[in-house]
């Protein structure tokens, strides 16, 4: 194993060509960051609606934790103009 590593590195880090083109990058970086909000939102959004059905002035925090995640999302959104 101790053998491979410099030659992954190689292909890496190789200049004449990328590893994964800059497009295919930018789309994978907003895919893994939707999938990532949406598995973050999947707990927030249940301890929110279980906060808010006991306690109803708990509705605007619950809905700020549930929108927080998105901000993952936009942000990555971002990395698509900054390399396109």
């Amino acid at each position: 194993m101790i053998d491979t590593i410099p030659e992954l590195a190689n292909v890496v880090l190789q200049e004449s060509s990328p590893a994964i083109p800059e497009n295919s990058a930018a789309a994978l970086a907003v895919g893994l960051a939707a999938f990532g909000a949406g598995y973050a939102e999947r707990g927030i959004g249940s301890a929110a609606v279980g906060a808010v059905a006991e306690d109803e002035d708990l509705f605007v925090t619950g809905l700020i934790f549930t929108v927080l995640p998105e901000t993952l999302v936009i942000l990555a959104l971002v990395t698509i103009f900054l390399v396109g």
